[in-house]
């Protein structure tokens, strides 16, 4: 089998070559001489079904799984003609030619291969900046925001009419055609008026009423309520107005420091305005990371950096691009592209050299994290997923599970190496 090289740029080689009819034929009959030592036929004693039998019993996957050794033999001689190191391969070859003939099965596969470059003069990229800081009006602010959200709900002092706006206590019940309907009815339960919280028309209701006041609301729910027995339906509530309620903010002291920052010793106003300001600036420093100095910083290192991309990773990553944008296409659209497949390549096409730069991007950051030190442990991969998803209101063991069934976990870990490590080269960490 002889088997040619053709070496198109650093990072993929093309093997061809052509796998005689007789290699075929000597692997099945080496497969079926090993299969009749292992299967068992009837009227043949386990282990020496002869080699004739099996071919009649299993021919067609015999000669599939003989193609299949040829094939990986072609590879293997090309990737060792090449000079490639096993490790190094990425991926599965891409077939551009697999013609079956008289004389055997011509082939032409493209091999991919890990990219190499020197990782130098890419501090030189960094894009200069003036790091944030919190001015004392923004400290103030988010202090008197902070004391707020600490504020507890208590009665106003003087009686009045329910506000737009106010904090209700009331008993409410809800029915239908005269009957109570289940979850519709509560006691004591605080409504803020222009929440939105309930149905449309019933807060609005609630304005002007007095304390102990009771009113039947009428209203009707959405067409599209989640409860198929409710949905479209005019219902009453009774309602009793008990108490109209405040914020009473307190005061920002040392006492309201020491709440605020357990743990810390004799903490201050002094000391929660410094928290208070680091954290701003630290909001301050994110926004600016993501928004700007990290996409400018991606892009400088993509265009700093020149060297060979495998093709079958860029176009795993232009199928992807492809599919996020038909995501995001109408029924309308998806059938003009499946009846014409012109406007796919076009669609491919124009995807490609984002494709490519977030291929190379990867790569670069791969080799500058390994240049500078960088890592991120499973530890901390799990402990971030576990943050987020408290953040959200998610079970964090369900998210976590959700990664890990769907692959997910080495996306979450490049990002997060991609962060630090873009954070040390900008002097943020």
């Amino acid at each position: 089998m002889k088997v040619t090289v053709n070496k198109t740029d650093e990072a993929n080689v093309i093997v061809s070559g052509t796998i005689e009819k007789s290699i075929v034929e000597a692997n099945v009959e080496r497969l079926a001489v090993q299969a009749g030592k292992e299967i068992k036929v009837d009227g043949f004693r386990k282990g020496k079904v002869p080699a004739h039998v099996v071919k009649k019993l299993h021919g067609e996957k015999l000669v599939q799984d003989a193609e299949a050794d040829a094939l990986k033999d072609l590879i293997d001689s090309g990737i060792k003609e090449a000079g490639i190191n096993a490790s190094d391969v990425l991926g599965q070859p891409t077939f551009k030619k697999y013609d079956k003939t008289d004389a055997g099965i011509e082939v032409e596969v493209e091999i991919s291969v890990r990219p190499t470059f020197k990782a130098e003069g890419y501090m030189d990229v960094v894009p200069a900046f003036e790091k944030p800081t919190a001015t004392d009006d923004e400290v103030d602010a988010k202090l008197t925001e902070i004391a707020a959200q600490q504020a507890p709900f208590e009665a106003i002092s003087e009686k009045r009419t329910v506000k737009d706006g106010d904090t209700v206590i009331i008993d409410f019940e809800g029915f239908v055609d005269a009957v109570a309907f289940d979850g519709g009815k509560a006691e004591k339960f605080s409504l803020k008026i222009g929440s939105g919280q309930f149905i449309p028309g019933f807060e609005d209701q609630i304005i002007g009423m007095k304390y102990e006041e009771e009113k039947t609301v009428t209203v009707t729910f959405p067409a599209e309520y989640q409860s198929a027995d409710l949905a479209g339906k005019e219902a009453e509530f009774k309602v009793t107005l008990h108490e109209i309620q405040e914020q009473v903010v307190p005061e920002i002291n040392d006492e309201l420091a020491k709440k605020l920052l357990q743990g810390e010793e004799d903490a201050t106003v002094d000391t929660l305005k410094e928290k208070v300001n680091e954290q701003i600036v630290s909001e301050k420093v994110a926004k600016l990371f993501n928004e700007d100095l990290k996409p400018k910083l991606i892009e400088a290192l993509v265009a700093h950096f020149d060297f060979a991309l495998p093709n079958n990773i860029v176009d795993q990553e232009v199928d992807a691009k492809v599919n996020e944008k038909a995501r995001n296409m109408s029924e309308e659209e998806l059938n003009g592209f499946k009846e014409n497949p012109e406007k796919v390549d076009e669609l491919r096409n124009e995807v490609r050299a984002d494709a490519a730069a977030s291929v190379k991007a990867t790569f670069i950051v791969d080799a500058l994290a390994k240049a500078e030190e960088v890592a991120v442990n499973d530890q901390e991969v799990s402990q971030a997923i576990y943050y987020e998803a408290m953040m959200s209101g998610q079970n964090p063991q369900e998210v976590i599970k959700y990664y890990e069934d769907n692959n997910l976990l080495p996306a979450v870990k490049m990002g997060m190496i991609e962060d630090k490590l873009f954070g040390k080269m900008l002097g943020l960490n």
